[in-house]
């Protein structure tokens, strides 16, 4: 599944805030998916960490094997996290409320949806009959659980 729209200045300041420990773009990319489900391309990590060392807010840590560069925050790059330290964590939320919605099988929901808006323009009446009681079946359930608490 495609990563929710945070692209730039969030996804700089997630990888920024990963950069803590020192990390390579194959790792900070393996480590947006395994805790927050997301998957960024080579083409978005690179240019962002090329970004942040320009910006002075990270530094080469060390070259690892196969020419690999690892990465870490640098005094700069901390206090400017501190300075930004509550969107960070609107960021986080969001993240793990993504991570969940993932967890709970939200990428087939979000495929259907794809499939919806790619073939809405196709659909008879019988089907959009169909799903109209689909769709407001599945409303209805998510409220009843979701208000439950």
């Amino acid at each position: 599944m495609e990563t929710p729209r945070f692209r730039g200045y969030g996804l700089k300041l997630v990888i920024l805030d990963l950069l803590r420990t020192p990390n390579h773009g194959y790792g900070i990319m393996s480590t947006l998916e395994e805790t927050y489900r997301i998957k960024v391309s080579t083409g978005t990590v690179y240019p962002i960490l090329a970004s942040l060392r320009r910006s002075g807010l990270i530094k080469v840590a060390e070259e690892g094997n196969r020419k690999r560069k690892s990465y870490v925050i640098t005094e700069k790059g901390e206090r400017y996290l501190q300075e930004h330290a509550e969107e960070l964590e609107d960021l986080k939320r969001k993240l793990e409320t993504f991570r969940l919605f993932m967890d709970l099988n939200g990428d087939e929901l979000k495929d259907a949806l794809k499939e919806f808006f790619r073939r809405a323009e196709e659909l008879d009446e019988s089907q959009k009959e169909e799903l109209k009681r689909v769709f407001s079946e599945c409303a209805r359930k998510m409220m009843l659980i979701l208000l439950e608490h």
